[in-house]
């Protein structure tokens, strides 16, 4: 049976509470009082998140995937990936650190963790809002064998291996599955991210499970398969201006990141081969296309689909727009070619390979 046309798509978060989370997300996010107590992400694209908006309203991200295909995720993503949406995009509040932790890649995810139905987890960050002095963990302080690295954790002293990168609001952190890092205190951010939930907790302070009272659980032994025990390249990606008020922020074979700074109505079309994430950091924008106008204040995300085509932004003001896709990288890099760059300040923010 043929679908009803498909307008942009809107789903209700997922918020997690784990132990490190805070309390600004939430009045930042302007949910509903009483707020959680420990809010800690905001998981707001997600393909097990409900829709909200017509004509689907309350079926799943997933369940739209399966009837519209293509139209939905775009031929690129249909023929990577199949009837799967396969990027996660969401907002973390990190009122104390994280766990040092690590993320298999997809060889290792589809090989060992197939029943989960999760990719590998290869991920970037966009800091919002940073306390001052505030870090990232971010790879090791120099290379070490895998036995090093265990005894290392075995005796509690594996934080001195860890290297960290300071980082303040608007930066890029670009992490390939196999880094191993955390997020640390005092940090408010964006992340967008290969459909998974794959985290191997290497170690956590000695922290308790708020509900058990147990030790909280860690996975060494997966860790010690998929990580790279050595420094790690590339953890500030500097932006690539494509075009007036255009950045990219990240490129990789499974997602793109661009920032949008409007102060003046804009159009813009989807690409036929893949949707776009569409997320409202600051100010309020409306979403003007076929279908209904759907207004978008800060920490709003929507999903236009592949098929949509022309559509247009209406800031009231100024405003800032993470725009999230699965890239065509060739093309991506003819656009920064021709914006002016040379084949090494492209290295960074555009990864070929993982």
């Amino acid at each position: 049976m043929k679908q009803p046309p498909l307008g942009p798509v809107l789903t209700t978060p997922r918020l997690v509470e784990p132990i490190w989370g805070g309390t600004r997300l939430a009045p930042w996010l302007d949910l509903p009082q009483p707020y959680p107590e420990r809010l800690g992400e905001s998981w707001q694209v997600f393909e097990g998140n409900l829709v909200n908006s017509e004509p689907c309203a309350g079926r799943s991200l997933a369940d739209l995937v399966t009837l519209y295909e293509g139209d939905l995720v775009g031929s690129r993503t249909l023929q990577r990936y199949g009837a799967d949406f396969p990027l996660l995009a969401k907002f973390i509040d990190a009122n104390d650190r994280l766990s040092i932790q690590v993320h298999p890649d997809d060889a290792y995810a589809h090989t060992y963790e197939a029943h989960t139905g999760f990719h590998g987890k290869t991920e970037a960050w966009y800091i919002i809002d940073a306390a001052p002095g505030a870090t990232v963990t971010y790879g090791l302080t120099k290379p070490c064998t895998r036995e090093e690295f265990a005894a290392a954790v075995a005796d509690g002293s594996v934080e001195h291996l860890m290297a960290h990168v300071a980082v303040a609001p608007g930066d890029v952190i670009f992490v390939p599955a196999g880094t191993i890092h955390a997020i640390n205190a005092g940090i408010l951010l964006f992340e967008i991210q290969q459909k998974s939930d794959l985290t191997y907790r290497v170690y956590d302070y000695g922290r308790r499970d708020a509900h058990t009272g147990q030790p909280r659980t860690l996975h060494l032994e997966q860790a010690l398969q998929v990580s790279q025990f050595a420094p790690a390249s590339h953890a500030l990606v500097p932006p690539l201006r494509l075009a007036p008020n255009r950045d990219l922020l990240i490129a990789c074979p499974s997602f793109a990141l661009e920032r949008w700074n409007l102060a003046q109505p804009v159009t813009a079309a989807t690409d036929q081969g893949s949707f776009a994430i569409l997320t409202v950091l600051d100010g309020y924008v409306q979403l003007v296309t076929n279908a209904p106008t759907l207004e978008l204040e800060r920490g709003r995300s929507v999903v236009l689909p592949a098929a949509l085509g022309t559509y247009h932004l209406v800031p009231h003001g100024n405003a800032m727009v993470l725009n999230a896709y699965v890239p065509d990288l060739p093309q991506l890099i003819q656009q920064a070619t021709t914006a002016g760059y040379a084949s090494e300040q492209l290295a960074a923010t555009i990864r070929q390979l993982l």
